[in-house]
């Protein structure tokens, strides 16, 4: 059966072997972050709508699920912002009561979480990653770019209120943009605002491929240490670092097929993430995943035109 909706099982920097559900179609999300690696956000939206039959979705997952895959998480991602889709809830029931066995994991950036519809549907994952890069409008005007009717105030508010009601772990993460949010006075909001949400870990990172806009640059490993130190001196979770961490051998095992693939295409012509998952039906979350190890390892170069990031094989 050919996949609509799932994608991989991918090997996970934070979640290990992950099975993707995308809820949404394409680069619909209600932030347009400076650094997404999906490039920019073509539909800007906080209406939630359905967007796809959610009995399509169940349908995939009953296919996928029916031999038992071993699995570390499913996990809701994709190119675009899961709490969009209206029947996340309904998928996330489905799963806990027909395949118990499989722990659940949220990928979000959390703007959605005052509404307390979202909060509910998503209380049977196991664990949820929201994102907070910024502790002021200013800053999260200038990193995450929102849809209008978002307020920092009022998301950091959601996340407060979800950690109140919710069982499950959250691992909260930071992206860093040099000269951006990594300053004392942006730090020390941010640091306050970790201390009202109370996540059970944060983690810290940074650009490991290019990025929506070419003006933003990787914090130095040694800076990202250094904000660590920061916040680890001053709130009670633990603070980790997620930034530069290399795939184990068994994601290059995983990967080899895709690796072989990209190799094959690149090496007779440049193309974007884009163009290859298009090309080669691969989920852009599989390609851009590993992309960024492929990046991190030297072994394609970067270039950016018109139309996006080119990637080349080096040989």
């Amino acid at each position: 059966m050919k996949y609509k909706h799932l994608f991989g099982p991918v090997m996970s920097r934070r979640l290990g072997v992950s099975l993707g559900v995308d809820l949404v179609p394409y680069k619909y999300c209600p932030l347009n972050c400076v650094y997404c690696e999906v490039q920019s956000t073509t539909n800007l939206s906080v209406q939630r709508e359905e967007f796809f039959v959610t009995k399509e979705i169940i349908d995939e997952l009953d296919s996928f699920l029916q031999n038992k895959p071993q699995l570390d998480y499913i996990t809701f991602s994709g190119a675009g912002e899961p709490t969009l889709n209206s029947g996340l809830g309904q998928i996330v029931s489905y799963i806990k009561e027909n395949y118990p066995a499989y722990k659940l994991a949220l990928l979000t950036n959390g703007v959605l979480f005052n509404d307390p519809r979202v909060r509910k549907e998503v209380m049977g994952c196991d664990i949820v990653l929201p994102s907070l890069d910024a502790a002021s409008q200013a800053v999260f005007q200038k990193i995450n770019r929102p849809h209008s009717a978002l307020n920092l105030d009022v998301i950091i508010e959601g996340l407060v209120k979800f950690r109140r009601e919710y069982m499950g772990k959250i691992w909260l993460e930071v992206f860093l943009i040099p000269g951006i949010n990594d300053g004392e006075t942006e730090l020390c909001a941010m640091r306050d605002a970790i201390r009202q949400i109370n996540p059970d870990l944060v983690q810290l990172n940074s650009l490991d491929r290019p990025g929506t806009e070419a003006w933003v640059k990787p914090l130095s490993l040694s800076a990202i240490k250094q904000v660590r130190r920061f916040f680890s001196s001053s709130l009670p979770m633990p603070v980790e670092v997620i930034a530069k961490v290399k795939y184990n051998t068994q994601a290059n095992r995983m990967d080899e097929e895709v690796i072989n693939l990209l190799h094959n295409t690149l090496k007779r012509r440049p193309s974007t993430a884009e163009d290859l998952s298009a090309m080669l039906d691969i989920h852009i979350n599989e390609v851009g995943k590993v992309l960024r190890q492929l990046h991190l390892e030297g072994r394609v170069q970067v270039k950016r035109e018109k139309r996006g990031v080119f990637y080349t094989w080096k040989e």
